[in-house]
């Protein structure tokens, strides 16, 4: 609601964890992922784990395989 992001249709997060991953030799299954914005679910797709931090909104925790809790909780400690 506050900002508009145009990119191309593969420069995503989650495009960018799988190339990384591979380079790395790291199978996906093997990945973490953890966030709070509208840009962070295509990475949830991706991720073996995926972790969505308390502030984020709902459409976001929704497609989390995990909610943790937020900024203030710590909860990406």
């Amino acid at each position: 609601p506050v900002y508009l992001d145009v990119t191309a249709m593969k420069a995503n997060k989650g495009e960018a964890l799988a190339t990384l991953a591979a380079h790395l030799g790291v199978p996906l299954e093997q990945t973490a992922a953890i966030g709070d914005g509208g840009n962070d679910p295509a990475m949830f797709h991706v991720a073996g784990l995926s972790i969505a931090m308390g502030q984020a909104e709902e459409a976001v925790k929704r497609q989390a395989n995990v909610v943790t809790g937020s900024n203030i909780e710590d909860g990406a400690a």
